[in-house]
């Protein structure tokens, strides 16, 4: 493996995977924040402290005998240019944060990528698997496991009522976040999640955009996460996750019957309309990408359109944003020249996966 494995294809095993309620759910992914006992955090330590750090997590898993574990490759930070960190977070592998906040940090990822370990961004450690559709508990399972691994090598910081210690006081407790990434176009149409989103938020629970906190929910795609670690088990964490996704999935699918039923031909028209923009735009911009890649997939699940590969799509979704199109151009581009680039992508790959 080697650093252009990870960036130089778009399509990552959650994307050409089809896991439960995939129509509806993307992905499901589980991060766990852990930090090493009587070790500063990163914000206040070292380059000497962060490298050891990076030591020990690699000596913990990239060191061991254990042939159950799959193959890794470890990725520091300075030794990735801005563009090729930009395709990493572009692909959900490493936070923003990391990307441009942790000049110490590093990260250690499977060859298909559904596994990410991240060091010495907010936490030293921050476990992260996504997995195809819903599938929370396959997930935590195997960050678990990671979890145990790491642990048998290191020291955790942890206190035995407040539980695992964290830079921020949000992720005291089980250091757990677990969240869903849902494609709702069928409540943004019919204008529910004006309402959802604040009684989801009643629920502890917070509702962002595709890229996490402070991120737009480009292409009717949400991020729906536990908020609270503190005073809660892992098991009642992720049980309230599912219940209230369960329920979602069921509102989406009411609001696409409903659609059907009530403006079926204005939604066929419109799913028709945003493939022919994909197909023929000369010029495109990101939000406006997302928005007719999102009524496609629509019209995919829906039937409407039955020669292209929901898989495409997700590909496309990743594809299309300034990182990966950069990376492609070999060189930087302006936005007039992103919009351009991207355009001309989105008519090569339909035009191939329509022939």
């Amino acid at each position: 493996m080697s650093l252009e494995k990870f960036i130089s294809k778009a399509r990552t095993s959650w994307m050409s995977s089809d896991g439960p309620d995939s129509e509806i759910v993307l992905t499901s992914r589980i991060r766990l924040a852990r930090n090493i006992q009587s070790v500063k955090f990163p914000l206040l330590f070292s380059k000497e402290e962060a490298d050891n750090v990076i030591q020990q997590v690699e000596d913990s898993l990239l060191k061991q005998s254990d042939q159950s574990i799959r193959e890794l490759e470890l990725l520091a930070m300075s030794e990735l240019n801005t563009l090729e960190k930009r395709v990493l977070v572009e692909k959900h592998l490493i936070s923003p944060q990391l990307a441009d906040q942790s000049p110490y940090g590093a990260v250690i990822l499977s060859e298909d990528e559904e596994l990410s370990i991240m060091i010495n961004e907010e936490d030293h450690i921050r476990i992260q698997c996504i997995k195809p559709g819903l599938q929370i508990d396959e997930a935590f399972k195997e960050a678990d496991s990671i979890d145990d691994l790491i642990e048998k090598k290191i020291d955790y910081a942890y206190h035995t009522e407040m539980g695992y210690l964290t830079s921020c006081p949000t992720n005291i407790g089980t250091g757990l976040r677990a969240s869903v990434m849902m494609h709702l176009p069928g409540m943004v149409l019919t204008q529910q999640m004006s309402r959802i989103i604040p009684a989801i938020q009643q629920l502890g629970l917070v509702v962002r955009g595709i890229y996490g906190e402070g991120s737009e929910a480009l292409g009717n795609i949400f991020q729906i996460s536990n908020q609270i670690t503190l005073g809660r088990s892992e098991k009642d964490i992720m049980e309230e996750l599912k219940s209230v996704v369960t329920q979602l999935i069921e509102q989406e699918k009411g609001a696409r019957n409903a659609l059907a039923q009530t403006s079926n031909i204005q939604l066929e028209d419109r799913v028709f309309r945003s493939y022919g923009i994909l197909r023929n735009s000369r010029i495109m911009e990101t939000k406006e990408a997302a928005k007719c890649l999102s009524d496609v997939r629509l019209g995919i699940d829906m039937g409407y359109i039955k020669n292209i590969s929901k898989s495409i799509l997700n590909e496309l979704m990743i594809l299309t944003q300034p990182g990966f199109l950069q990376l492609y151009a070999g060189e930087q581009m302006n936005p007039n020249d992103r919009d351009i680039r991207r355009a001309s992508l989105i008519r090569e790959r339909l035009k191939l996966e329509a022939e």
